[in-house]
């Protein structure tokens, strides 16, 4: 196969790149329609789940003292849930995208990619603004507590920390969208599978292989070494690196590709399924 036959699908989900950001402004515009707070529920969810979490490690169960974190707990809850509801959101709202737009699907031609990822997109908006309450929290640990922030370069591979996400979303999205378009129980398993998968990974608590199933199932997860990339990034001055990093850079970049040559091998009996 040609090295042009292999990219015609980016050229062409590109050509439809305009369609990409009408459907994107239409599912945020969807999500917040008549809602008071409107973006600001970006901000709410994770940061009401910082206080909950917050609440439950230091005050009720006060297991935070045994926990090998260099920061403050609030930050390093909040550096998990952020970048944990942009993977939630992407993949629930890909996992019913095609069914959702059934209609524009069996009438009009243009590449069905747009679909899973305008899920991925809107979800991204709302990451980039919950991300932007980070600048406070750290500015007031900083300057409230003991904990002291220093700005290192390493703020300079979260890029790189979110594109490995971004594709890895990507492709599960695809998949999760093609599945349920044949069997619609996807959308139910999955709604149990992604609460399941949050305490898989280091989302609000650290997570460390101890050798037994749990501890290897945990660290084999991908998004285990991808929060911690953005914590190492941010907070520890660490580079994404390490095995596990870049084993989950290679899973990720394998799913998107599969996703998508399955996604394109399937599409064509979209319209008879949906």
């Amino acid at each position: 196969m040609s090295l042009s036959m292999q990219l015609s699908p980016v050229r062409e989900v590109w050509a439809y790149r305009q369609l990409l950001w009408s459907l994107t402004w239409r599912d945020l515009r969807v999500r917040y329609k008549q809602s008071i707070l409107g973006m600001g529920w970006a901000i709410l969810l994770p940061l009401s789940m910082m206080l909950i979490f917050t609440f439950v490690f230091t005050k009720a169960v006060k297991v935070v003292d045994g926990l090998d974190i260099s920061m403050p707990y609030p930050i390093f809850a909040y550096l998990g849930l952020v970048p944990w509801a942009f993977f939630s959101s992407s993949l629930s709202g890909a996992v019913n995208s095609l069914v959702a737009n059934r209609s524009l699907v069996t009438k009009v031609y243009f590449p069905r990619e747009v679909f899973p990822f305008s899920s991925v997109a809107s979800a991204f908006a709302d990451f980039c603004v919950a991300g932007a309450v980070l600048l406070g929290l750290l500015a007031y640990f900083h300057l409230a507590t003991g904990w002291s922030f220093q700005l290192r370069w390493t703020v300079l591979m979260v890029p790189l920390v979110i594109v490995v996400q971004v594709l890895l979303s990507c492709g599960l999205g695809m998949m999760l969208a093609t599945a349920n378009l044949f069997f619609r129980d996807v959308r139910q398993i999955f709604g149990v599978t992604i609460q399941l998968w949050m305490f898989l990974t280091c989302v609000v608590y650290p997570i460390r292989n101890d050798g037994s199933w749990w501890g290897v199932l945990s660290v084999a997860n991908p998004m285990t070494p991808i929060i911690k990339a953005y914590r190492d990034c941010i907070i520890t001055g660490q580079p994404p690196g390490g095995g596990a990093f870049w084993a989950a850079c290679v899973v990720s970049v394998v799913v998107f590709c599969s996703g998508w040559m399955v996604f394109r091998r399937m599409s064509f009996r979209f319209a008879e399924c949906i």
